[in-house]
Order: structure tokens, then sequence, then C-alpha cells
């Protein structure tokens, strides 16, 4: 039997809310689908999302055929509560077309869909800057300091990596907060570099800390 949920929610007419799904990780929007109360009672009960279908007028899981199950982290409800915001753990591709999430096309600037996939809507700054790290390497550009880097070798950013941490360090030592900024996004540019370098995603990072997300205790020496 269906549990009330709480806070009360406002459905629309057709006793519906949308649903944002988020990765858990990098915040990357996934998909969005429509909840009823029961719906949202089920994904409460299971801790796997679960959606009210339009088309087909039933209730379903997401991943109950495909098993790309998005297993439920957290559940927020916006300031008006008639939007779920659910940050998930996807098992797989959340688009039907085998793509990570569902928001790959872009628009022009004339509203036009381009019709070329790509997944730069996927998580924030620093994996746009990591997209553009990767792009130099692949397609050098005459007076890019990312470029220069890149034809130093893996030695000059290594050198830079390490002097950033040390300007880190002076500034922390400081205590002006405006200098912390500015020399700990130094060493978070250069840090990409590396990741640039040894063609790694911030998703491998993500993925790692999450495995020690609310884990105590010393790490087991390998």
């Amino acid at each position: 039997m269906s549990q009330e949920p709480a806070p009360q929610f406002t459905f629309d007419q057709q006793g519906l809310l949308p649903a944002v799904v988020q990765d858990w990780l990098d915040g990357s929007v996934l998909m969005l689908g429509y909840m009823n109360q029961e719906a949202i009672a089920r994904t409460l009960a299971t801790k796997r999302v679960h959606f009210w279908s339009r088309s087909r007028n039933r209730l379903w899981e997401k991943g109950e055929t495909s098993g790309h199950i998005l297993h439920v982290k957290d559940l927020f409800v916006d300031c008006d509560q008639d939007t779920i915001l659910v940050k998930a753990q996807a098992a797989g591709p959340t688009c039907h077309t085998g793509e990570r999430a569902c928001f790959f096309s872009r628009l022009d600037d004339r509203g036009l869909m381009i019709e070329a996939k790509t997944q730069d809507a996927a998580g924030g700054i620093l994996e746009s800057v990591l997209r553009t790290i990767r792009e130099r390497r692949a397609h050098p550009q005459a007076g890019s300091y990312t470029t220069k880097l890149f034809e130093g070798g893996h030695d000059k950013i290594l050198k830079k990596v390490a002097e950033e941490a040390g300007e880190v360090l002076l500034a922390s030592k400081g205590g002006k907060k405006e200098e912390i900024v500015y020399e700990v996004a130094d060493l978070m540019f250069h840090t990409l570099m590396v990741l640039g370098y040894h063609d790694l995603e911030l998703h491998d990072i993500y993925q790692e800390l999450g495995k020690r997300f609310g884990k105590s205790g010393l790490r087991t020496e390998k």
C-alpha cells in the first residue's frame, strides 16, 4: 500500500509533477520525468527512481527493462513544492539512446538544434575547462598557454603543479581569502592539465571520491 509522502506536494491537474534527475557525483542533469504520488512513494520506499509514464499511463521503474537503474542518493523539493530534484547514481546510460544523459543536443543562436551530439551539458566549469584542455591537446593553437604547456611536455606540467601547490601554501599562510582563491584556482587548472595529459576524466576522480564518501579511517596501505 502506498504511503502518503511528506511534505504536501503541489501536483498539476493530472496529478503529476516534474522530477529532475541529477548525477550525485558531478551534478550533470541526466533526465526529466514525471512522478505522481505513487511514484514518489515507491521511489522513497525502494531507493530506486520510479516515474509515472504519461504515454503508457502506468507506474514504471527507470531501468526495469534495460537494467540501467537509478539508485537514489538524495531527494529535494523546490520552494513551491511542485518539482522534485533527485540525486542518483546511474547503473549505466540513462538515455534510451545509449547516451549517458538525455541532454546532448545544443541549440544555436537561432534556436535550431545542432545535429552533432555533445556532452558539453554535463558537469560544470571544471568539466568545461578540462574539455578545452583536451581540445588544445588534440588541436594545438598558437598563442595558447595550454598548448605551450603541452609542448613543454610532462615534466613542465608537473613542475607547474608543484609551483602552484607552493603558492597555495603561501597564500594560506598569508590568510588573505582573495589570494587563496586565486592560487587554488591556478592549482586546480594545472591539476586538470595532468588529467588532460593522461586522458583522464573528472568523473574518474568523482567516482573515487564517491567510494570514499561517508567512510572514515586511514587509507589501507597497498
